[in-house]
């Protein structure tokens, strides 16, 4: 009889970081106790804590170890699957919950972190074992699709999901029900159900989680949208980068397949699905959707004019309705639920919940779900654990290369959709990335551009010859060399881009450029005007300096530095034995390594 479970995160995150050698040893040990009987290890998605990594849960007590190592694993089964006692030393130390801290037993849903989230996208992530359907159905899978095949008409299906105020989750926020609604009426022999799980923002790895996690939860819903529209065959666009979502996403489609979930006449109802996988080769443009589509019809991957759009003249020329895999993992709980707790969460044109990854300068990196409307403090301080080594909160960026970035003065903003946008941001498919004061505004708005000029398929002038010139501009700025009239072609040559692009991704690439100027604007007037960098990132802006006084004259800077551009003095400091160093700014090739290795602080950056 089974009387413990043990959940191991399979994500990617924990899988880099060495999870498979932490199952490897747990089943070792397991049977090395002659525990195989009575303990179950099961390998889940992510549980969103990816800073934290590798992670192990242990249930019925739902005990939370944290950055466990194959070489803790033996004490884990000794001790508490055992013996009963928890081993204190793993276990997480959470700031947000000091009362149970004290019990040596920390769950997870009682952490900060877990506190303030709603899961409903990721609910079975973390939860379930991905590559079992029965962990699925035993969590209500694929009841959502019975429901909708024997109770209701694909009518009342897409009005279910059109009053729920779903919106897409992938950037747009266009109307889900509506994007329905538009493609069912619409005649053709064929029609197709797509779901965008190119994912290519920096720092993203939502639609990731989700596939390695719950990948019933996508096949469900796409069937149901299917339904809703006449379709009986669908595509995931999934990059290739992501071996374990494709994986595990193929196993759950056989899976379906084999339990008749997928396939001819699925519950007896006539109406018949299949499903597919495409591999993308990782350009950023395929998630652009009728590059996407053209992709899967094995062409070069680049927009279409619209109109027509897809919900007339789509995949293969017929009827097409494309989600990203946030929008769809929605749907089956929507269906199971009602409108009214779906319409319950979130803001008054922002309904439901909203998955961050968390990234950059933050405390704990990883992926929250959050109601919509939650203020971007809330997130950071409260879920995040704040910013590290006691440093500013300076912006957020979200969105990625699309978006634009949140200051700190604009820290209590609710965000939605239209909150965002309203400020000169997006929500964008769902990056977070969090800046302290060390961040150099204007190079992170050029880091966005040099993305951007990469990714673009160079199909239209616009976008092809205009950020290339954008980041010129960019670039002689934070080389020292911009003049003030460069900073307003900067804005006159975004404003140019976005209104003449062919696809979204030329529409938004000055985005990050065109907030940075509107929030930050003294930075970039620093770096003409003073040819300084306020935050001391542009290598060409700064120099290093060494205070004499300060010096104790070790020699480790002089040692550290790859061109000899330091060199001993004959000033020694009051209190001091040895001489102290000085730096020869001409030879200095500003790489930083004296100011790394001197652990006197007598180095810094003016």
């Amino acid at each position: 009889m089974i009387r413990a479970q043990v959940l191991v995160c399979g994500g990617t995150g924990c899988t880099s970081s060495g999870s498979s050698k932490i199952q490897a040893a747990f089943q070792e040990n397991i049977k090395a106790f002659g525990l195989e009987n009575e303990v179950k290890l099961v390998q889940t998605g992510c549980f969103g804590l990816c800073a934290l990594g590798p992670v192990v849960i242990v249930y019925p007590d739902g005990t939370f170890y944290s950055r466990v190592t194959p070489e803790d694993v033996k004490e884990i089964v000794e001790e508490h699957l055992l013996k009963g006692r928890v081993v204190e030393r793993l276990v997480y130390a959470d700031t947000g919950a000091e009362e149970i801290v004290e019990k040596a037993s920390v769950s997870l849903n009682d952490t900060a972190f877990y506190k303030s989230q709603k899961r409903i996208v990721l609910r079975n992530c973390g939860v379930i074992d991905p590559d079992n359907i029965e962990e699925y159905i035993a969590m209500d899978g694929y009841q959502a699709l019975g429901k909708v095949l024997t109770e209701m008409t694909p009518e009342e299906v897409i009005k279910v999901v059109s009053d729920s105020g779903l919106r897409g989750r992938g950037g747009g926020g266009f109307p889900t029900g509506r994007k329905w609604a538009l493609t069912a009426p619409n005649k053709a022999d064929q029609k197709y159900v797509v779901c965008n799980a190119d994912e290519g923002d920096p720092g993203a790895f939502m639609d990731r989680s989700i596939l390695e996690g719950d990948p019933h939860a996508l096949i469900e819903a796409m069937i149901i949208c299917g339904y809703a529209i006449g379709a009986t065959k669908g595509y995931v666009y999934v990059r290739a980068e992501y071996p374990i979502a494709v994986n595990r996403l193929q196993h759950a489609i056989d899976q379906a397949k084999e339990y008749g979930l997928l396939g001819k006449n699925i519950f007896n109802s006539g109406f018949d699905f299949d499903l597919e996988i495409r591999l993308g080769a990782g350009a950023f443009v395929c998630g652009e959707e009728t590059a996407l589509m053209t992709s899967i019809e094995g062409n070069r991957g680049e927009p279409r004019p619209r109109p027509p759009y897809p919900a007339v003249k789509g995949l293969y020329g017929k009827p097409t309705v494309e989600n990203n895999v946030e929008t769809f993992a929605n749907i089956p709980q929507i269906i199971l639920n009602g409108v009214e707790w779906f319409t319950s969460m979130g803001t008054e044109r922002s309904k439901g919940t909203k998955v961050f990854a968390l990234g950059g300068k933050i405390e704990h990196t990883g992926l929250v779900e959050i109601p919509m409307g939650t203020t971007l403090r809330e997130i950071i301080y409260d879920i995040g654990g704040g910013i590290p080594n006691g440093k500013k909160f300076k912006a957020a960026q979200t969105g990625g290369p699309s978006g634009g970035c949140i200051p700190a003065s604009l820290i209590d903003t609710e965000v939605d959709y239209d909150n965002l946008v309203s400020i000169g941001c997006m929500m964008g498919s769902g990056g977070l990335i969090v800046m302290d004061e060390d961040t150099c505004m204007v190079d992170m708005a050029k880091f966005f551009l040099e993305f951007t000029v990469d990714e673009s398929c160079g199909k239209c002038t616009p976008c092809r010859v205009g950020t290339k010139r954008l980041l010129e501009l960019l670039n002689k700025i934070t080389d020292g060399n911009g003049t003030l009239e460069d900073i307003d072609r900067l804005e006159e040559l975004c404003n140019y881009i976005k209104a003449n692009s062919l696809c979204g991704l030329g529409q938004t690439a000055p985005n990050p450029v065109l907030a940075t100027l509107n929030f930050f604007r003294d930075e970039y007037i620093a770096h003409v005007v003073d040819k300084k960098c306020p935050a001391g990132v542009c290598k060409n802006l700064l120099s290093f300096n060494i205070d004499q006084d300060k010096c104790i004259g070790c020699g480790k800077c002089a040692k550290n530095c790859p061109v000899d551009a330091i060199h001993k003095t004959d000033y020694v400091a009051p209190g001091h034995k040895l001489p102290s160093y000085e730096i020869d700014t001409a030879k200095c090739i500003k790489c930083g390594a004296c100011m790394a290795g001197c652990k006197f602080g007598a180095i810094s950056k003016i």
